[in-house]
């Protein structure tokens, strides 16, 4: 054998080797852990930092454990009381076991999802239409924890659920829209009617002082008219009681005396 061909495969061989030894050579990140498969089996799971692997017998599976952020897209519901909505969401999750989420579920991204979707379905069917517009956050909180114990088997744990976006039918708005109003013109008839209850009370009361003290019924009177002769520049006509014309006959007759 010739030299050149030694040193060709003396060459291949480093080669080879180094080759190898850059694929053996791991770094995960922080917010990474390392689920390493051995010849099929589980290994402890490794990270963060630089960790080794044996080359093709080893396969390393990365897992982000920062928040992720699921959307679901959205999607028609039909409540309990048979109103047709148009509902999206979005799920906040972690991973807390890196091992389950690789070994139990075969893709725990889309599993998350159609879990989430599914779930989404039966809370608001159940619920009403009332309840998912005023009680939101009753529902949210009973989506997360449904969705939780669904995915805990995979080492996910669900953090938050929130109903984004709820869209009703435009002929359901409108009613609605005419309901409010009505609600409104009520809340205003019904304000105006205690203010004209309270007003009758008021001049009752009024009434039963003032008959009780005639003078004080000559003085509103006077009191009266001075305001209108203050407002109005025409000459104006009152009939005067005969009372007050009495009243002023015996002034007139004590003075003459």
């Amino acid at each position: 054998m010739s030299d050149w061909l030694v040193w060709i495969l003396l060459l291949a061989g480093v080669g080879v080797v180094v080759a190898l030894l850059i694929a053996s050579i791991k770094v995960l990140r922080e917010w990474e852990r390392g689920v390493i498969l051995r010849l099929g089996r589980l290994q402890k799971v490794r990270g963060p930092g630089l960790t080794f692997i044996i080359p093709v017998v080893d396969r390393l599976y990365r897992v982000d454990l920062r928040v992720i952020t699921l959307d679901v897209t959205q999607q028609r519901i039909i409540t309990h009381d048979n109103v047709s909505v148009e509902v999206d969401a979005v799920v906040f999750y972690q991973i807390r076991d890196a091992a389950k989420s690789v070994v139990a579920v075969e893709n725990f991204q889309k599993a998350a999802f159609f879990i989430t979707q599914t779930t989404l379905r039966d809370v608001l069917g159940q619920s009403e239409l009332d309840d998912l517009l005023a009680r939101r956050e009753v529902i949210n909180q009973r989506l997360q924890v449904i969705i939780d114990k669904a995915t805990e088997p995979w080492g996910i744990k669900i953090i938050a659920v929130e109903v984004r976006d709820v869209r009703l039918p435009e002929t359901m708005q409108r009613a609605m829209a005419r309901q409010a109003e009505a609600e409104r013109e009520k809340r205003a008839r019904v304000l105006l009617a205690e203010g004209e209850f309270m007003a009758s009370e008021r001049l009752t009361e009024a009434g039963a002082k003032i008959s009780q003290q005639p003078v004080a019924l000559q003085l509103r009177y006077l009191e009266t008219l001075t305001e209108i002769a203050a407002e109005k520049n025409s000459t104006i006509l009152f009939p005067v009681p005969i009372d007050i014309l009495q009243g002023l006959t015996d002034l007139l007759n004590r003075r003459a005396n």
